[in-house]
C-alpha cells in the first residue's frame, strides 16, 4: 500500500512512531425511534431524567479526577458541563421537545445539542467556535446513557500508542497519561482547542484538524507523527521509518543535551542573571512550569477562567484558582493579568457588542473600567489569594495614565474593603501594567514613576506598532518583532523602568525565541516569560552569551534600518558563539 501523508495543523512538536489507538464514537443503533406516542411522554421523560442524573454523577466523578491530576481549571470544564444540565436554556428545551413535539429522548437531545453547538460554531472567534465541542461532548454523554452503552475511554491504556480521534472531548483529555499517549492525531480542532492546549502543556506531540483522511486510520496500524510539520504518515516505506527514527534519535539527543539547563539558572558566561518564567492559562500548566524549573509565572492569562465556563466565575471560584497557582509555585513570583476579554476572545454571556475592529475596541481594561463590578470581583479574589504566595497583579491594554490611575484606584478600594472585613491580604503585592500599546511605551517614563513593573507584550505591541493583524494570512509576512521601530519602543520601556529602579519583563513570543536572546540581554531585560517548553532552550542560548558583547551588538542592531538586516545580524552573531 502506498505511503500516505496526512497534513494537519502542528500544535505540539515532537516525532513519535507507534501503533494507532483509534478512539471511536459510540454508534447509535439504526432502530432508534424519531417520534413517540402521546401516552409515552411521561415514560420518555423519566428515561431522560435518569440519563441526566447518571451523566451528572459521571461528570462529578471525572471532575474530581481532573482536579487531582490536572488542577482546578481543567476540572472546571467538566463542572461547567454539569452546570449546563441545569441551565434553563439547555436541558428544559430537551424536555420541551419531548413533551410538545413528541420526539424521542434521543432525538430531542441530538436536536437541542446541535442547535446550541451550531450557535458557537457560527461565532467569528476561533476559541468560541472550539467550545462547540464541549456542548457536543455533553450531548454524547446523555445519548450514551439513553442507549445504555459505555463510552470508550483512555484510562485503561498500558502500552505506548498514538491516539486517533475525530476530536478529544474534555472528558477524554482528563484521562490522558503521557506515559502511554505518545501523540495525538485528530480530524477536527485548531490551535486553541482543549486538545491543542493540553497537548502543549503535557509535551505530547499533536496534529489536529487533519480532515477526513483520519477516519481511514485503522486501530493498531503503525503511524508516524511529526508535530512540528503537522504531519501524520500512514503505510510508511521502510526508508521513511528509518529516516524518522534517526530524526527521533537526534531529537532525543538534543533534549538530553538541554536537560542539564533545567536545573541551572539563566546566566550569561560573565555572570549576568535574568529571571526566566512561564506563561500559563491553567492551573495544570503551573505544575508543568514548576517541573521545568521556571523561576516564576510571568503571565497567568485569567481569561480562561471566564471562557471555560457558561457564566461569570464568582469571587470564590477565582480565589481558589489563583490560590492554587500561587501555592504550586511555592513562593516564586506569579504575575496575574486581569481578564483580557474582547478582541479575539468573546464571552457570549457578557453580550459584548459586535465591532468592526474588535482589537481596537471594547476589550481588556476598557471593559474592566466600564463594568467595574467585574474587575472589582477579580481584584478581591486576587488580593485574598495573595496570602498564599508571591502574587503580582498586572493590568492589560493600558494606553494612558488616566486608565492606569483608575485601575489602581479600584485595586486600592478592593484592598480597603477586605481589610475592613478582617480578611488578610499581603502587604507586598506589586501592581504593574502590560506594555502592548505604543502610547504606553512612548509614555514609559511617566508610567515608571507610578507602576511597580512593566511587562512587554510583544504579540500586541508588534500588531499595534506595525498596523498588522497577526491573524491575517495576507499580511502576516509584515508581522515581525525584529522590526527596528518595535526594538526602539522596547528599549525605551526597559530604560524608563531602570531609571526609576523598577524591573521590566517580557511575556510575548519574542521572549521565548533563542535568536532574540543576545538582543534582550543587550537591552537589559530583567524577566523573560514564555511557554514552559521553551525555557531550557532559552537558558541554553543565554549561557553562550557575554553580556558586554551583547550590549555592543545591540547598539549596532538599533542603528539598522530594516527587519531583515536585524535578523541576519542576529543569525551571524548566534552562529559565531561557541557551545556552552
Amino acid at each position: 500500500m502506498a505511503e500516505q501523508l496526512i497534513q494537519g495543523i502542528g500544535v505540539s512538536d515532537g516525532i513519535r512512531i507507534a501503533k494507532a489507538f483509534v478512539l471511536r464514537e459510540q454508534t447509535e443503533p439504526a432502530s432508534i425511534r424519531e417520534e413517540i406516542a402521546a401516552e409515552e411522554v411521561e415514560a420518555e421523560l423519566e428515561r431522560l431524567n435518569r440519563a441526566k442524573e447518571q451523566s451528572e454523577a459521571e461528570l462529578t466523578e471525572l471532575a474530581e479526577q481532573a482536579k487531582q491530576t490536572l488542577g482546578e481549571q481543567q476540572a472546571g470544564i467538566l463542572v461547567g458541563q454539569a452546570r449546563m444540565l441545569s441551565d434553563p436554556a439547555y436541558y428544559p428545551q430537551i424536555e420541551k421537545r419531548v413533551r410538545e413535539e413528541l420526539l424521542s429522548a434521543e432525538q430531542a437531545v441530538s436536536a437541542v445539542t446541535e442547535h446550541f453547538a451550531g450557535r458557537f460554531e457560527r461565532m467569528d472567534n476561533e476559541y468560541m467556535q472550539e467550545r462547540a465541542a464541549d456542548i457536543r461532548d455533553l450531548g454524547k454523554r446523555l445519548l450514551s446513557q439513553l442507549l445504555g452503552g459505555k463510552r470508550a475511554g483512555l484510562a485503561d491504556l498500558r502500552e505506548e500508542v498514538i491516539v486517533v480521534a475525530d476530536d478529544l472531548a474534555p472528558s477524554d483529555t482528563v484521562q490522558l497519561d503521557k506515559r502511554y499517549v505518545q501523540a495525538l492525531v485528530t480530524r477536527m480542532g485548531g490551535k486553541t482547542s482543549h486538545t491543542s492546549i493540553l497537548a502543549r502543556s503535557l509535551g505530547i506531540a499533536a496534529v489536529v484538524g487533519a480532515g477526513e483522511a483520519v477516519r481511514e486510520i485503522a486501530d493498531g496500524e503503525l503511524l508516524i507523527v511529526d508535530g512540528s510539520r503537522g504531519l501524520c504518515i500512514r503505510h510508511a516505506e521502510p526508508e521513511t521509518i528509518e529516516a524518522y527514527r534517526r530524526r527521533q534519535s537526534s531529537e532525543q539527543s538534543e533534549l538530553s543535551a538541554l536537560e542539564r539547563f533545567r536545573s541551572l539558572p539563566a546566566e550569561t558566561k560573565d555572570g549576568v542573571r535574568v529571571e526566566v518564567a512561564a506563561n500559563i492559562g491553567t492551573v495544570q500548566e503551573a505544575a508543568i512550569a514548576a517541573e521545568q524549573n521556571a523561576e516564576g509565572i510571568g503571565l497567568y492569562r485569567t481569561e480562561f477562567l471566564y471562557m471555560n465556563s457558561n457564566r461569570l466565575p464568582d469571587e470564590d471560584a477565582q480565589f481558589a484558582a489563583y490560590r492554587e497557582v500561587a501555592e504550586r509555585m511555592n513562593g516564586r513570583p506569579v504575575v496575574i493579568r486581569t481578564m483580557d476579554i474582547g478582541g479575539d476572545k468573546e464571552l457570549p454571556y457578557l453580550n459584548l457588542p459586535k465591532e468592526a475592529n474588535p482589537f481596537l475596541g471594547y476589550r481588556a481594561i476598557r471593559i474592566g473600567l466600564d463594568r467595574k463590578e467585574l474587575l472589582h470581583t477579580q481584584l478581591r479574589a486576587l488580593l485574598r489569594a495573595s496570602q498564599y504566595g508571591n502574587i503580582k497583579i498586572m493590568f492589560p491594554m493600558i494606553s494612558s495614565l488616566e486608565e492606569w490611575r483608575q485601575a489602581k484606584a479600584l485595586y486600592e478600594q478592593a484592598r480597603r474593603e477586605l481589610v475592613q472585613e478582617g480578611v488578610s491580604v499581603s502587604d507586598s503585592v506589586e501592581v504593574g501594567i502590560m506594555v502592548e500599546i505604543p502610547s504606553a511605551a512612548l509614555l514609559a517614563g511617566s508610567f515608571a514613576k507610578e507602576v511597580d513593573f512593566f511587562s512587554i507584550g510583544t504579540n500586541d505591541l508588534v500588531q499595534y506598532t506595525l498596523a498588522v493583524d497577526r491573524m491575517n494570512e495576507k499580511v502576516s509576512y509584515l508581522y515581525d518583532y525584529f522590526h527596528p521601530a518595535v526594538l526602539l519602543l522596547i528599549r525605551q520601556v526597559i530604560e524608563a523602568a531602570h531609571r526609576e529602579g523598577k524591573w521590566a519583563g517580557m511575556c510575548g513570543g519574542m521572549a521565548g525565541d533563542p535568536l532574540a536572546a543576545p538582543l534582550l540581554i543587550g537591552l537589559g531585560l530583567d524577566e523573560w516569560s514564555m511557554d514552559a517548553g521553551s525555557i531550557v532552550k532559552v537558558k541554553q542560548a543565554i549561557s553562550r552569551l557575554d553580556s558586554r558583547d551583547c550590549r555592543t551588538l545591540t547598539d549596532r542592531l538599533l542603528q539598522l534600518a530594516t527587519t531583515e538586516e536585524v535578523r541576519q545580524e542576529l543569525l551571524r552573531y548566534t552562529e559565531s558563539q561557541p557551545d556552552a
